[in-house]
């Protein structure tokens, strides 16, 4: 059993006051080299932009969003003629770049399509309210017991072919239900509710495990964080009655771009994640895909569920302060932020400074004018003049073997 990516917890804690997430236990989906759930640490995911029957610009989004860290990567599928373009970008990864764990979205009567799909990717998502499209009608006022399991029989003749064709290769699927298309029978039954999507995810989950086929992950995503808090709670909760320990994947859809889009997102992801939900998430940005990793990396990090780059620590400032900083928290980090696995305080003034950051692996303190205290731990290490300060903490961070080069 892996252990979760987690710094070493340098507070002494007691049974009555564990800082420690607690995730919900959940069962290993293997997406390629990834393994969601199971306790292995919280995923990284998005998706590209561009049209998967251009191979190369396909490729090289895919190879963008993976250098940048993003773990497992989703191209939408549309058509028979996308699906099997995804042979020649599976093709051309391999050649010129390396495999990366791939996910396949799927909508609209997509049976055929996703059996071809589930020859050259990872994992198949579908969509339960779009998957066997039920035509409207104006006139409908309910839906009968007979109607309902009528839809119902047709889902799993529908379904069945990919869930047996996904479980004999060892292949992962994801049940990725929408609040905004929910199909018209759960509207009618449940209402526009988070219950209402918690229903159609179970449909289809009960439908594969018929069929012995357990290599599933769930999401409800909306674009109303209250709607999506509210859905993956009642999920988790049906789920823990029902005996089921399927993976979550979290995310708040259509959530915007810039400063309120990452701030939805965090509220939504975030939120769940302290409550130990959630194995794997998605920052859904209307913005360049790349955008949305950093986003996911910062969440996670300020959690305490992994740490990917070097955590700071510093004031807000005040008129303690005895140098700019602002100025030199931004020179701090552009000499450390390539490093991982260091907290690095930088704090204005002795009042707060030692306490404050006493956690941190290293401090930059301001006790007197125009000099610095660089501290290791508690520790005061030496005091240096201002202007030499970050080169002193460079100085020390190598002393102690943690530097590498950019």
């Amino acid at each position: 059993m892996p252990t979760l990516e987690t710094p070493a917890n340098k507070q002494a804690t007691t049974p009555e006051f564990d800082t420690t997430i607690k995730r919900r236990k959940t069962r290993p989906v293997k997406v390629g080299d990834i393994t969601i759930g199971g306790g292995y640490p919280v995923v990284v995911q998005s998706m590209i932009n561009e049209d998967t029957l251009d191979i190369d610009g396909s490729v090289a989004g895919i190879r963008r969003l993976h250098e940048v860290g993003c773990e497992i990567v989703r191209v939408t599928v549309p058509s028979m003629a996308h699906a099997k373009a995804l042979a020649d970008i599976q093709e051309k990864l391999v050649k010129t770049y390396k495999p990366v764990p791939l996910v396949a979205d799927v909508h609209h009567n997509g049976m055929k399509i996703a059996l071809e799909v589930a020859k050259h990717i990872d994992k198949v998502r579908i969509n339960p309210g779009l998957y066997v499209f039920e035509k409207p009608k104006s006139d409908r006022t309910e839906y009968t017991e007979g109607e309902f399991q009528e839809i119902g029989e047709k889902i799993r003749d529908t379904l069945e072919p990919l869930v047996v064709s996904l479980r004999d290769q060892g292949k992962a699927m994801r049940i990725g239900v929408n609040h905004g298309s929910l199909a018209e029978r759960m509207l009618f039954t449940y209402g526009d509710t988070p219950e209402g999507m918690v229903e159609s995810a179970l449909e289809f989950i009960k439908i594969c495990e018929s069929l012995d086929f357990r290599n599933l992950v769930v999401s409800l995503k909306a674009s109303r964080v209250p709607v999506m808090l509210a859905a993956y709670r009642l999920m988790a909760k049906r789920m823990d009655e029902l005996g089921m320990d399927y993976p979550l994947h979290l995310g708040v859809t259509e959530a915007g771009d810039g400063e309120y889009g990452r701030i939805k997102s965090t509220a939504g992801i975030a939120t769940l994640l302290a409550d130990g939900i959630g194995d794997t998430i998605r920052v859904s940005l209307t913005e360049a895909p790349e955008k949305e990793i950093p986003v996911c990396y910062s969440i996670l990090q300020a959690l305490g569920l992994r740490k990917t780059m070097v955590e700071y620590v510093a004031c807000p400032s005040c008129g303690r302060t005895l140098f700019n900083l602002e100025e030199v928290l931004h020179k701090v980090r552009e000499a450390t932020k390539h490093l991982t696995g260091l907290d690095i305080a930088v704090m204005g003034c002795i009042v707060n400074g030692p306490g404050e950051m006493a956690d941190a692996d290293y401090g930059y303190v301001g006790k007197q004018a125009g000099y610095i205290s660089l501290y290791r731990g508690r520790e005061e290490i030496k005091r240096v003049p201002e202007d030499q300060g970050v080169a002193q903490l460079i100085d020390l961070i190598k002393t102690d073997g943690r530097w590498v080069e950019p």
